[in-house]
């Protein structure tokens, strides 16, 4: 469970007090506030995973502009603007992570991510616990990084061999906060549900994104939407947190059905409710000892082996309603291969 603050985005203004960003950082201007301080603080109290965007690019500087007219030759943006706030973002707040972004117009030997990344691995005060994406050069994600992005809004088809990361926004459209939002752009409570769902079957990290407003508000709709994730995640967490992709990552027959598992537990997550109330698994092999329940119900679930393959479960009953209902539960089964 982590957290990733955008320390700095392309534009080059940094949300703590950098030494090498006069009169263009969030103390000397702004909120007057070290914002990666603060909000460091506040999630170590929560004990969750503290995580650091940072741009290698900026558009606007002069010194990395001279540098791409150079056909990046020449490094004074890197060695005098780049480097030094990556090097005090490390030892001024030991982030767990590192989410580094912007690479993609110049090579790693441009932005020196090799001799950086030795120190950070060998050196730095966070050199056995630090993790870090893989944006630090051009042709670099998705072949190395300690997790891969590989693309904004990365989804792979099968189960990869590398860990990685879905990187998602709730607003549809944009990164960044746009006052001319409308409700259509914004991801539905299903939608989210979905990707986080598909996202862990596959051995995934989902990494949700929210642009706060110039005053630094999150807006109500992110607010309501980030809430509904942590109301779906308080009944059905057991099924996503510390789990692993299963054998099967989700149904042939279906994209309505994804699997995650814990040691010998299996949990079969169901994003469309069956009409019937009876829940068709394929690919679970049931034995006499097998017994199922359903997140956030209390009591077992009776089923029976499917005269064909896998098994059929009954499903407590749902009163009819003119809402639809929320999307997305889990069952979890108990002695199954």
């Amino acid at each position: 469970r982590y957290v990733v603050l955008t320390t700095k985005h392309h534009e080059g203004f940094t949300n703590w007090g950098s030494p090498v960003s006069w009169n263009w950082n969030s103390v000397d201007t702004g909120p007057h506030r070290d914002l990666v301080g603060e909000l460091g603080e506040a999630l170590r109290e929560s004990n969750l995973r503290y995580g650091l965007y940072h741009s290698l690019m900026e558009w606007f500087n002069p010194l990395y502009l001279a540098d791409k007219q150079s056909d990046f030759k020449t490094q004074s943006f890197v060695l005098k603007k780049m480097m030094p706030e990556l090097y005090d973002l490390v030892l001024k707040y030991k982030p767990d992570l590192i989410w580094s972004d912007g690479d993609w117009e110049a090579p790693d030997s441009y932005w020196n991510s090799t001799s950086f990344l030795a120190w950070l691995y060998n050196d730095s005060p966070v050199k056995d616990t630090v993790v870090v994406n893989d944006r630090w050069g051009r042709g670099c994600s998705c072949h190395h990084g300690g997790f891969y992005n590989c693309a904004d809004k990365y989804r792979p088809g099968s189960l990869p061999d590398h860990k990685w990361e879905m990187c998602s926004s709730l607003d549809k459209l944009s990164w960044g906060y746009r006052s001319n939002m409308s409700l259509a752009e914004v991801m539905d409570e299903m939608s989210m549900i979905e990707e986080l769902v598909q996202t862990v079957s596959l051995g995934g990290n989902y990494l949700l994104n929210v642009g706060p407003t110039k005053e630094g508000v999150i807006v109500p709709i992110f607010q309501e939407r980030l809430l509904a994730l942590g109301r779906w995640l308080d009944t059905n967490g057991e099924a996503i947190y510390d789990s692993q992709p299963w054998r099967v990552q989700m149904e042939n027959t279906t994209d309505t059905v994804w699997y995650t598992s814990k040691g010998p537990v299996v949990f079969a997550i169901f994003l469309l409710w069956p009409r019937d109330n009876v829940l068709h698994l394929c690919s679970p092999i049931p034995s006499p000892d097998t017994q199922v329940t359903l997140l956030g119900f209390g009591g077992t679930l009776e089923w029976q082996k499917h005269p064909g393959e896998g098994m059929l479960i009954t499903l407590p009953y749902m009163l009819p309603s003119p809402l639809p209902p929320q999307s997305g539960w889990a069952v979890k089964l108990e002695g199954v291969k």
